[in-house]
């Protein structure tokens, strides 16, 4: 059961929820190489987590790029036309949180529906465009905030403030009753995550870092 904190993103009780939980922009991250081994950042990442299960504290990632900086500014004109062109208003994402899991989607829509913006340069929008389908970098983050907000569909929005004023926003909708075997994909992952996360956590409370 997941419970939902109506907060805004990227405050201090929002990154202290975070703390030592899988949250869903990580989910691509654990979800590469499927059916293999974790790689490199998903090791990397779980002993991240298991150091702020270890502290309770959150450890801040400390990077910024041009793409994130444009993302937070433009994020609300895109929800602002999503809005209009949809003739509906969209609420607050919030937080929903398990023991392990956590989610921060872009706003909810009505009882059934949660978005996830990306603001994007002009040659991902026309990509994202063309294929006519979510962005396969966000694949695994739109299923999983789908999966675990309870909600019957997402609406992925692409959004390029360079395009025409009417091919700004590109919108594409997965369903949840289509993603049966994906979401078998992930519970499975996330199981053979919390057994990473946990070895890491011994090895870090015992001092023992062999083969890692």
């Amino acid at each position: 059961m997941f419970k939902f904190h109506d907060i805004q993103q990227n405050t201090d009780e929002w990154n202290l929820l975070r703390a030592g939980k899988l949250t869903g922009s990580k989910f691509g991250t654990i979800m590469a190489n499927y059916g293999k081994p974790f790689g490199e950042p998903a090791k990397k990442y779980a002993v991240n987590i298991a150091i702020e299960q270890i502290t309770g504290n959150p450890i801040p990632s400390g990077y910024s790029n041009a793409h994130m900086e444009r993302g937070h500014e433009q994020e609300p004109i895109a929800r602002d036309l999503y809005e209009q062109e949809n003739f509906t208003d969209v609420s607050n994402g919030g937080f929903f949180e398990s023991d392990f899991v956590g989610m921060s989607p872009d706003g909810l829509v009505d009882d059934d529906g949660v978005i996830e913006i990306k603001s994007v340069i002009p040659s991902v929008h026309y990509a994202n465009i063309k294929r006519g389908s979510v962005d396969p970098a966000y694949k695994w983050q739109c299923i999983g905030n789908l999966k675990f907000c309870g909600r019957d569909w997402l609406d992925f929005i692409s959004f390029c403030a360079d395009f025409p004023v009417d091919k700004q926003l590109f919108v594409h909708r997965i369903r949840k009753k289509d993603l049966v075997s994906e979401f078998d994909m992930i519970d499975n992952r996330i199981d053979q995550f919390k057994i990473l996360v946990d070895e890491s956590k011994q090895k870090i409370l015992n001092g023992n870092y062999d083969n890692y």
